[in-house]
């Protein structure tokens, strides 16, 4: 879920001088003293906290910003105030009140109050496009994922009236209680904005008369994605096509931080990344996954090892029912290409999933580690039923699956199919390399193309229903069950672009799903949805992956104690805790 190229020498120098300028006593160029190396293979699409909804972004933007609450040490279920000091929850979970933190500057040097917060809310329960995370915001709030556009019951008294300030006291407004809520808040994409500074560059101007333009407005590129200004330890200092770098904020209300500055280079090249940090250029990289760390960089001077870290995330290549042209071919059944409802045929997708060698693929990307899943949800969430076997490996199965697919035109005329995989990751190529090896050894006339591509337009393309397949993963954005299972698997989740299935039985269960308390109903229902979701094979479904973290063991700050997914994807914690000794 993550992403780079190797900086020119001439890039580099300019980058060197650039945090020179800064901080005179800074060693720029090998990432010592108070300078944080991270390199990375592919790009970050956006620094707008109201857009982000990628761990590449979402691991600058979570320390540029701050969310009211955030997750008490290693704990992904205990939350503790941070731009919040206190709350109130009333009216039987359907009010919330906030005492917000005194004292507190935005980089631009003006004072956090109320109504910045008030504006973040709204400005994200109005613009709330695909790419972002505020459908489950607007689900709280509003009673609905749905922006104004798609949803016309959508109005401005409603956002209004669903967040605004009591004094200096921010007040929400649910329609029903939501035992989820404060979870959401915690999520990096609510972040709190600086209302002024963003009216100032021409973002949103957070009034009834000019809301309706700002309605599911694409905010990638927007302003403040360019001249961010939050109240995070970190300030940006510049962002271009090969990196960012971020600088301490020195009003920041809490624990200076001790690293000065951050560097997050894109550097494509695996070896390139991995010689620069056994070099120590880099504190941190993408390492490709533990095979790559096992056999080139355990055990290697300077190099420290954080092993067995859990696994939330979920990780499976989509079948797209639907495909919206760009990868089709011929568009027929003859062999040169698909049906843009190829994927629709069940016994296509059946051929597909027995098709894929899960226990290969955690040999050779996870030298072992991990176990085949029943379901795109993590085994450490409640609702993973552990008593339904996953689908097996099966070549005859698949074969069975793809004689009987369309009426037996697919095994008679062949097809041609074009996969993506993100650029530069050896997991998800080894994947797809694996996926197409045996697809195309059950017939001659079976043919898969895999296609490297940056990882901003496969989000781009996938959100628009173009990629035929897809591996792609979830991290959660709060500790419930329900954000995989909604987000992937019902017809109005954040995922239906990639796979366009729409499955009303799975849609009750999981609406029932989010409709009680019970637990033991709720697992139930989870189990239901598993079940079906695997007789249906709407996902290959990728093993689960116990995290290795590889770093510079000058590197302070990290550890089982502090490692929380839930905040960071790299470090498991934020840069403002991290030291170099």
């Amino acid at each position: 879920m993550t992403h780079k190229r190797t900086l020119s020498a001439l890039a580099l120098a300019s980058l060197a001088l650039t945090l020179a300028s800064c901080n005179k006593n800074n060693n720029a160029s090998n990432g010592a003293g108070s300078t944080l190396v991270i390199q990375e293979s592919s790009d970050i699409p956006t620094l707008d906290p109201g857009t982000s909804y990628d761990t590449a972004s979402g691991q600058v933007v979570e320390n540029l910003y701050e969310t009211l609450l955030t997750y008490q040490g290693n704990s992904i279920r205990e939350l503790t105030p941070m731009l919040a000091t206190e709350w109130k929850e009333e009216n039987g979970g359907k009010e919330y009140r906030f005492t917000l933190r005194e004292g507190v500057k935005f980089h631009s040097g003006n004072p956090f109050k109320c109504a910045d917060a008030e504006y973040t809310f709204r400005r994200n329960l109005v613009t709330n496009t695909g790419d972002s995370g505020n459908w489950f915001l607007g689900e709280s709030l509003l009673g609905t994922g749905a922006n104004a556009n798609d949803d016309k019951s959508v109005t401005w008294q409603r956002i209004a009236d669903a967040v605004k300030c009591d004094g200096e006291t921010l007040v929400f407004t649910l329609p029903k209680a939501d035992p989820a809520f404060l979870s959401k808040l915690a999520y990096t994409g609510q972040g709190i904005v600086d209302s002024e500074h963003a009216k100032k560059i021409g973002e949103w101007d957070g009034t009834e008369a000019t809301w309706k333009e700002a309605v599911g407005k694409d905010l990638t590129g927007s302003p403040l994605a360019q001249d961010p200004s939050g109240t995070g330890a970190y300030r940006l200092l510049k962002k271009d096509a090969t990196a960012v770098t971020a600088q301490a904020f020195a009003d920041y209300w809490g624990e200076k931080p001790q690293i000065q500055n951050v560097i997050i280079q894109k550097v494509p090249e695996q070896a390139a990344r991995i010689q620069a940090f056994l070099k120590g250029d880099a504190d941190l990289i993408e390492t490709g996954g533990r095979p790559i760390v096992e056999t080139q960089i355990k055990g290697q001077p300077g190099v420290a090892l954080l092993d067995d870290l859990p696994d939330t995330s979920a990780f499976g290549i989509a079948m797209n029912q639907n495909v919206n042209g760009g990868q089709l071919g011929s568009g027929k059944l003859d062999g040169q290409g698909m049906p843009a409802n190829f994927f629709s045929d069940v016994d296509v997708r059946r051929g597909f999933v027995a098709a894929f060698d899960v226990p290969t693929y955690i040999k050779e990307v996870q030298s072992g580690k991990g176990s085949e899943r029943n379901v795109m949800l993590p085994e450490s969430f409640p609702g993973y039923d552990a008593s339904l076997s996953p689908t097996k490996f099966d070549l005859a199965a698949a074969k069975a699956a793809f004689q009987k697919a369309w009426g037996g035109q697919v095994w008679q005329n062949g097809f041609t199919i074009n996969v993506s995989y993100r650029a530069n990751s050896k997991p998800a190529q080894t994947g797809m390399e694996l996926l197409k090896k045996n697809i195309e050894s059950i017939n001659p006339k079976f043919r898969v193309n895999i296609v490297a591509k940056e990882w901003s337009k496969i989000l781009k393309d996938s959100e628009a229903g173009k990629e035929a397949m897809v591996m792609t993963g979830w991290a959660p954005d709060y500790a419930d069950a329900d954000n995989f299972i909604y987000t992937i698997y019902h017809s109005k989740g954040y995922y239906h672009p990639r796979s366009n299935f729409t499955d009303a039985q799975l849609d009750a269960w999981i609406d029932e799903a989010r409709s009680t308390t019970d637990t033991a109903k709720r697992n139930e229902l989870y189990s239901n949805v598993a079940k079906r979701a695997q007789d249906q094979a709407y996902y290959i479904l990728m093993p689960s992956n116990p995290g290795l973290l590889a770093y510079r063991d000058n590197l302070k700050g990290i550890g089982t104690e502090t490692f929380n997914p839930m905040i960071s994807f790299r470090t498991g914690t934020l840069w403002k805790t991290l030291s170099k000794g």
